[in-house]
């Protein structure tokens, strides 16, 4: 699960192009975060596990809204996003075509993030 969501986190970096500042936020999360649930976890892993599924299922829901968004016509990511190519580390990844589009990106990311959900719940 933490190697497919790392692929998620460098699929959108290197899709946007992440300056330092989205970078070093995404350093200092990791940073505050790793020791937290891993101490919590010591603890009481039920409780990590149920907050896990709670972050999944809100990201499916976001990658749903998203994908709705670029597939409905007068939308702005419609208009933004509908046409960007996805990128080569998302191809590669997902063993997706060449021809393979951003959404069809998204779409595997949704996936595996419906799949970490109902692991975690």
């Amino acid at each position: 699960e933490a190697e497919n969501e790392r692929m998620h986190l460098l699929v959108c970096m290197r899709m946007f192009k992440a300056g330092l500042p989205t970078r070093a936020l995404v350093v200092c999360a990791q940073l505050f975060m790793t020791p937290f649930l891993t101490a919590l976890y010591a603890v009481h892993p039920r409780s990590v596990h149920r907050f896990v599924g709670y972050l999944e299922e809100t990201a499916c829901m976001t990658y749903a809204n998203i994908i709705h968004q670029i597939e409905t016509p007068g939308t702005p990511l419609h208009s933004e996003w509908s046409k960007l190519p996805a990128p080569p580390l998302a191809i590669a990844y997902w063993k997706l075509p060449e021809e393979a589009m951003w959404v069809d990106a998204l779409k595997c990311m949704f996936a595996d993030e419906t799949n970490h959900r109902d692991v975690n719940h």
